[in-house]
């Protein structure tokens, strides 16, 4: 089953649909992103209501839980991304368990956070999401970053290659590496988000890889944390 929002958002508002079989979770999780300008343009009870949402709103960004009747999270997540990928796909669920969230990710999602994170953790994530990144709970990050390190094509570096890095620049890389958006590293440091921002873009041309996770698998190949 699925429902289409009854109001228009504005021009630039980050349009979302979430899919949760769970109603109040779903109310709960539209009214917070409403607070922060976010817009619930759709709902869906099941992957495949996602799936019929994803390909007529186009939202940026689906909210998928994995565990849904009929069509499952990581099934609706692989059709999502496999029929719409300018869509991106972030799993929002209770499971921290490492097998769901490499399935997960393997599917095509563009994140794992789970339902007990924070309003403000949650909307981060979202709009991180959206703009490109990779977001991982903190619960899961580090298991997850070890496991890739093994496979990883980031390769190992000699002392020598590896660029020299600020004492600042270290401890945001550690704690990204740890899971935490922008915000969460703010408050850890106590600077502005947009001055973590500006941090993590040093950070990623420095060692020379494209996403959060690279420079993670990078930071702990190479001893950087």
């Amino acid at each position: 089953m699925l429902y289409l929002a009854g109001v228009e958002p504005s021009d630039d508002a980050l349009r979302v649909v979430v899919a949760d079989d769970h109603h109040l979770f779903r109310e709960g999780l539209r009214r917070m992103l409403a607070t922060d300008g976010i817009a619930v343009v759709g709902e869906a009870t099941d992957g495949m209501g996602a799936v019929a949402l994803a390909r007529k709103l186009a939202p940026e960004i689906v909210v998928v839980d994995l565990k849904m009747p009929r069509v499952s999270g990581t099934d609706a997540v692989r059709e999502i991304v496999r029929s719409n990928p300018d869509v991106r796909v972030l799993v929002l669920t209770v499971s921290a368990d490492e097998s769901d969230v490499l399935e997960a990710l393997d599917a095509g999602a563009c994140g794992y956070m789970l339902k007990d994170a924070g309003a403000e953790e949650l909307v981060g994530g979202i709009r991180m999401a959206a703009g490109g990144q990779t977001v991982l709970a903190r619960e899961v990050a580090r298991a997850l970053v070890a496991r890739a390190c093994k496979d990883s094509r980031v390769a190992e570096q000699t002392p020598d290659q590896v660029p020299a890095l600020t004492t600042r620049e270290r401890e945001v890389l550690g704690l990204m590496t740890d899971g935490l958006d922008n915000a969460a590293i703010g408050r850890e440091l106590s600077i502005s988000r947009h001055t973590v921002k500006q941090y993590v873009t040093n950070i990623l041309e420095k060692l020379g890889v494209r996403s959060r996770v690279e420079a993670a698998i990078y930071a702990v190949r190479n001893g950087l944390v």
